[in-house]
C-alpha cells in the first residue's frame, strides 16, 4: 500500500539520469539518436544539458582524437560530476553556461545536440535560436524531447489513469515540446531534415516507476486533490500486481544550416 501522507523523496539527480540512460529504451535512443546525427571522426560537437556526463565518453569516441567534445550545463554539480567522469579524454571540455545562452562563439560547432533539456528550459524558442547560431554551415543539430501530454498507463479504470497522466504532463514545464521541435527548429532558420517519433514501452511497473516516478506523482496528486485516495489506492495495487503497460512518445529532430 502506499502512503498518501508523505510523497517519496525524488531520488539523486545524476543517480537518475544514469539509471534511465541504461534501460533498454534509453539505450536504443541513445543509440538511435547518435546515429542519426551522423557524429564523424574530427568534428567538434557540443552536448549542451549535458548533465552529468551521461554521453559525453561515447561522443568522445565518435570525433577520435582529432575531434573535440564540448559539454555544458548550467548546474555546477553536474559540471563537477560531468568532468570527473571525462577527465581520461583529452578532447573533453565541460563548460558551465544556460542553453539561452550559450558559452560558445558563432559557428564553432559541426553538430549540436541536446537531449531532453527544452522540455525544462524557460524558453524554447531562444534555446534552439542559440543552436543555430553555434552550429558551422553544413552542421547539424539533434533534438531528443519527450511529448507529456501522450502519456498512457493501462489499467481498467481509463478515468483514474487519465488523471495521473494529465497530472504529470502538467508538473512538467514544457510538456508538449517533441511535437513542437520541427516548429521551433524552422522558426530559428533550421533547416528540417528528418522527424522520428518512436514510442518508449514500459512492460513492468518497477522500471515505470523509476524513469517516470509513478508513485511519488499518485500521491502528488492525490495530496492536490486531483485523485480519490480509494480510486488512486486500487489503481496503484492493479498497476503495482500486474500485467502493467505505459507508453510515451519520444520526438527526435535533426536540422540544420
Amino acid at each position: 500500500m502506499m502512503d498518501f501522507t508523505a510523497v517519496p523523496a525524488a531520488p539523486d539527480h545524476v543517480e537518475y539520469l544514469d539509471a534511465a540512460a541504461a534501460t533498454a529504451a534509453g539505450r536504443g535512443y541513445k543509440r538511435r539518436f547518435l546515429e542519426a546525427l551522423d557524429v564523424r571522426p574530427g568534428q567538434v560537437v557540443l552536448d549542451v544539458g549535458c548533465g552529468p556526463g551521461t554521453d559525453l565518453v561515447r561522443l568522445s569516441g565518435a570525433v577520435g582524437e582529432a575531434g573535440s567534445v564540448v559539454g555544458v550545463d548550467r548546474d555546477p554539480a553536474m559540471v563537477e560530476h560531468a568532468r570527473r567522469r571525462a577527465s581520461g579524454h583529452r578532447n573533453v571540455e565541460v563548460r558551465r553556461g544556460d542553453v539561452h545562452a550559450l558559452p560558445c562563439a558563432d559557428a564553432c560547432a559541426d553538430r549540436v545536440r541536446t537531449d531532453r533539456v527544452l522540455q525544462h528550459v524557460e524558453d524554447p524558442a531562444r534555446a534552439v535560436a542559440e543552436l543555430r547560431r553555434v552550429l558551422r554551415p553544413g552542421g547539424l543539430a539533434g533534438m531528443a524531447e519527450l511529448d507529456w501530454d501522450t502519456l498512457a498507463v493501462d489499467d481498467s479504470d481509463v478515468e483514474t489513469s487519465r488523471a495521473v497522466s494529465r497530472f504529470m504532463a502538467g508538473r512538467v514545464r514544457n510538456a508538449v515540446v517533441g511535437r513542437q521541435l520541427p516548429r521551433l527548429a524552422a522558426a530559428a532558420g533550421l533547416a528540417v531534415f528528418d522527424v522520428d517519433a518512436s514510442v518508449v514501452v514500459f512492460r513492468d511497473f518497477g522500471t515505470a516507476d523509476q524513469v517516470l516516478g509513478l508513485r511519488r506523482n499518485v500521491i502528488r496528486a492525490v495530496q492536490a486533490g486531483v485523485l480519490g485516495q480509494r480510486a488512486a489506492e486500487d489503481w496503484a495495487h492493479r498497476t503495482v500486481s500486474g500485467p502493467f503497460l505505459a507508453t510515451l512518445t519520444l520526438f527526435t529532430v535533426v536540422a540544420g544550416v
